[in-house]
This record gives C-alpha cells, sequence and structure tokens, in this order.
C-alpha cells in the first residue's frame, strides 16, 4: 500500500508543512534553551566554583562550539536519514546533559556537560538542521518559514531568562538545571513525532536544475563561496556576542542587578524575533544577501550606541534597537544559502554556514570576558565588535556586488 499524500495535502508549501514548522519552531524554541541558561546562570557559576570573568565565560564558549561544530555532523544525518532521529537523540542528550550540569562538582564538570551533551550531542539539533529541513518544504514563502523556524531560538532567548533567573534566584542554580532537564524530555520526545515524514521530492526539472545551473555568485567555486559565507558569519557574530552573552554581567557590574540584566536580554531577543520574522518577509522579496547586509549594517550603529550609553533606561531602549536590527542575520545566511547551492546539500551547506556563526558568537563570548578582565571595564569589548561588523558587511556588499555584476551581464 502506498503512504504517499498528495501534494496539496502533504507536500511543498502545504498545510503539513505549515504544521510541520509548528513543531520545529516549538522544538527550535525547546532546545535552544542551552545557549541562554549559561548566560544567565554565568554569575552564579562564577561565585560558586570562585573563578575569573573570562573562566566563567568558558561554558558559555563551549557550549556554543558544541551547537556549532554538532550542527554540522547533525545536518548530515538529517541529509542522509531524514531530521527527526537526530534531533530525537539530541533531546535526550540535551537533557541528560542539564542533569549532569546540576550534580557537576567543578567548574571543568559543568564546562564539559554543557559543551558536550547540551551543545554537541544535543541542542545542535534543533538549530541548523531544523532550519535546512524546513527550507526543503517551502518554495513561495521559504524566507519566512525559514525565519520562523530560526525565531524558535531566540523565542527561546525571550522566555528562559526569566524564567531561569526566577528559578535560580529560589531554588538554586543546581536544582534549576535538573528541572530543565526533565522538562525538556518531557515536551520535545513527543513533538518529534511530527517530523517523520521525509521532505517531498521536487519535480525531476527542479531538481535538475537545482544540480546544474550555475551559482548566482560569478568566478566563485562552491568552496570557496562557502568559505566566504562562513567568514563573514564568523564576523558578524563576534560583533553579536558582545552585547547577547555579557548584558547580565554588565549590568551586574553597574550596580543595576542581573535581574535586570536578564530583563534586557529578554528584550533584545524578543525585538529579535520581530526582526527575524521581518528579515524573513525582506528575503522573500529582496533576497538573502540584501537582507543580510542591511541587518549588519543596523547592528555595526547599534553597537556603537551601546559604546556611549550606559543609563538604566538607555540600555532598556538600546537593547531594544540591538535585537530589532540584528535578529535577522543569522536566518538570512540560510536563505543565501538555498539560493546558491542545491537543495540535496541543504542540511550540510546550512548547518555549515550556522556552525560559523555560533563559533563567532563563542569567539566573541571569550574575547569580551578576556577583554573585560584586561581592562576592568566592557568598553574596549563593544569597540572590539565594531572592527568584526565592518568585515562582515564587506564580505557581504563584495558578494552583492558579483550577483549584481552576473544578473547585468544576463541582461546585456
Amino acid at each position: 500500500m502506498s503512504l504517499s499524500v498528495p501534494a496539496s495535502r502533504g507536500g511543498i508549501d502545504s498545510s503539513a508543512a505549515w504544521l510541520r514548522l509548528v513543531a520545529a519552531l516549538l522544538l527550535c524554541t525547546l532546545g535552544g534553551v542551552g545557549m541562554w541558561s549559561v548566560v544567565v546562570a554565568l554569575p552564579a557559576v562564577q561565585a560558586e566554583f570562585g573563578v575569573a570573568r573570562g573562566a566563567a565565560s568558558l561554558p558559555y564558549t563551549l557550549t556554543m562550539l558544541g551547537y556549532a561544530t554538532g550542527g554540522v555532523m547533525m545536518g548530515r544525518l538529517a541529509d542522509r536519514f531524514g531530521v527527526a532521529w537526530p534531533v530525537a537523540g539530541g533531546a535526550l542528550m540535551l537533557s541528560l546533559g542539564y542533569v549532569a550540569a546540576g550534580l557537576s562538582q567543578s567548574l571543568w564538570q559543568f564546562t564539559l556537560a554543557q559543551g558536550v551533551l547540551v551543545g554537541f550531542l544535543g541542542g545542535s539539533s534543533t538549530f541548523g538542521p531544523l532550519m535546512a529541513d524546513t527550507s526543503l518544504w517551502f518554495q513561495r514563502r521559504r524566507g519566512i518559514a525559514i525565519a520562523i523556524c530560526a525565531s524558535g531560538n531566540y523565542i527561546a532567548g525571550t522566555v528562559w531568562p526569566p524564567v531561569v533567573q526566577h528559578f535560580i534566584a529560589a531554588i538554586g542554580w543546581r536544582q534549576t538545571h535538573i528541572g530543565i532537564g526533565l522538562f525538556c524530555a518531557a515536551t520535545m520526545l513527543p513533538l518529534v513525532l511530527f517530523l517523520r515524514r521525509r521532505p517531498p521530492s521536487s519535480s525531476p526539472a527542479q531538481a535538475a536544475r537545482e544540480t546544474t545551473a550555475p551559482l548566482p555568485i560569478p568566478g566563485m567555486s562552491p568552496g570557496a563561496l562557502q568559505g566566504l559565507l562562513a567568514t563573514a558569519g564568523l564576523a558578524c557574530c563576534v560583533a553579536m556576542a558582545m552585547p547577547q552573552v555579557h548584558i547580565v554581567a554588565y549590568c551586574g557590574d553597574l550596580g543595576y542587578g542581573v535581574a535586570r540584566g536578564a530583563e534586557m536580554l529578554s528584550l533584545m531577543l524578543g525585538f529579535g524575533v520581530v526582526s527575524r520574522l521581518a528579515s524573513g518577509l525582506f528575503a522573500d522579496r529582496i533576497g538573502g544577501l540584501r537582507t543580510v547586509l542591511l541587518g549588519s549594517l543596523g547592528q555595526a550603529l547599534s553597537l556603537c550606541l551601546y559604546f556611549v550609553l550606559d543609563g538604566l533606561t538607555s540600555l532598556y531602549v538600546v537593547s531594544a534597537i540591538f535585537g530589532l536590527v540584528q535578529g535577522g542575520i543569522v536566518p538570512g545566511y540560510a536563505v543565501v544559502v538555498r539560493e546558491v547551492f542545491p537543495a540535496r546539500e541543504a542540511g550540510t551547506r546550512v548547518s555549515t554556514t550556522l556552525m560559523a556563526t555560533i563559533v563567532g558568537m563563542a569567539l566573541g563570548g571569550w574575547m569580551s570576558g578576556e577583554i573585560f578582565d584586561l581592562t576592568g571595564s566592557y568598553r574596549a569589548a563593544f569597540a572590539n565588535g565594531i572592527p568584526w561588523n565592518v568585515l562582515n558587511a564587506g564580505i557581504v556588499f563584495f558578494l552583492l556586488l558579483r550577483q549584481q555584476r552576473r544578473r547585468q551581464f544576463a541582461v546585456a
């Protein structure tokens, strides 16, 4: 008996595709806890183990590196076996990692639990692989669909920090981590059932076009293009990391309290969700490269505002602005990848590009902590982000010019 579903019910751009997107959004939101709980717990972990700010930032760095490298592995598994198996295994490892983190007796145990279990084997399956899988189920609304899926990461950053901060204050960071692990296991595994179907196949003609069509960036091999996209992603996220990773500790140092910092992080990422949805609409109209360039320029301007403003009210405002302008950059890269690489490489290519953005977040978070330890201030850390942002914008602008040149040549 055939198990195929008519295209109108289960194919590309179908109602089944949108239902699957809802499940992917929830999984991305739940799996994204690993990126944000470690930021909120940073002051408590630093006090518990009696270490410097740079050392206390290492769990975040290793967690992000785990998300990055694990995402590529999970993306390849998704290309081969479908996305359901990697996500199911990732949910189990994420839950085990939080329980292990809550039971850790040293900073290195906590760091390994975060980096290996929560990041590499756990949450990495719920970011790049889910975005790549989503891109295979949509064609006309691919940009907004990818943006909705990617918004789960920022919804996680909006919802989780105040929740984690509340429970850390109420019952301690250890019990909070154990509770997160149990909650994720109970909620994520049932959602995986919605991902069991493999993506619908494109028509033979469309598949042939995707396999043989020339890249929209002339004179550039796939490897070179992938390398430039990865470099741009790394650079933009080094700059992005300073406010996202250290805003909680920064507010504590200024005397406003870590709770205010958690609120600012939540506000920043809440506006980041708005940014991601808007960027998806823009990408469907103006393309991925232009969308990324707009976000990069806005991020550079907002970093300059952080550099000169440190009042409580102004920090709330600047955090909202920062989230509003930069939230669409990362999903924009996924749109670009789907514009210039064939669908059969989606899981690997999208995850590789997003790996670079997560490595950038890890590097930027660590660099900011080290700069603070050296200078005793975050001003130099904010300033450090600006040249990285300029590098990102320069690469994206170069690729856009090359793409435009090809279009002009084709018209001529």
